[in-house]
């Protein structure tokens, strides 16, 4: 175990007790990411952004339930993931979805203007342009370095669908990077 899952759990365990500074420094060490895993699922830096505010709401009401500290990564991802899918319901609702959608610039249009030969960037553009699903499993498996249940945990979906996000990811990803665009 890292020496920063040691500080999270201890964080988690006295922040579980009323200690204050403890909450303030799982904040600080968890707040990027996850605002990051918010816009991975919905696009928009102002939304992931208040996605997250309401989260940590939620977490620091929960956070006296949560019997295993060891869990705190795979369930706050979960907080996030149900607020963001929350609050992309509301946005339907008010029909303001429709209007987000459109305003938001292609995947092509965000892509630095970079040397294609670079895998490393074709790759990060590549995962930009999956689907909001597969991009949020890709990043928590790979990037986050979530086992299948703790992502289907934080997902709040089953770990058959986890796998299967992965698999088509993966094809899509890989089709890109091989240069069949039409995978």
């Amino acid at each position: 175990m890292n020496k920063r899952a040691l500080l999270d759990e201890y964080s988690v365990i006295a922040a579980r007790n009323g200690d204050r500074h403890a909450f303030s420094d799982l904040v600080r060490s968890w707040q990027k990411r996850l605002l990051a895993h918010a816009w991975r699922l919905l696009g928009n830096e102002e939304a992931a952004y208040d996605a997250v505010q309401g989260a940590w709401l939620e977490i620091a009401r929960g956070l006296h339930g949560l019997q295993d500290e060891r869990a705190f990564p795979a369930w706050a991802y979960r907080i996030v993931s149900r607020r963001c899918a929350r609050d992309v319901t509301a946005a339907r609702l008010r029909r303001n979805l429709a209007n987000a959608v459109a305003a938001e610039p292609e995947p092509s249009a965000i892509q630095p203007d970079v040397d294609a030969r670079d895998e490393s960037v074709r790759l990060h553009i590549a995962i930009r342009s999956l689907p909001a699903a597969q991009r949020a499993t890709v990043a928590l498996y790979h990037f986050e370095e979530l086992s299948i249940a703790e992502v289907a945990v934080a997902l709040d979906v089953p770990a058959g669908t986890v796998k299967t996000r992965l698999m088509h990811a993966r094809r899509a990803l890989r089709a890109v990077l091989e240069g069949d665009h039409h995978a």
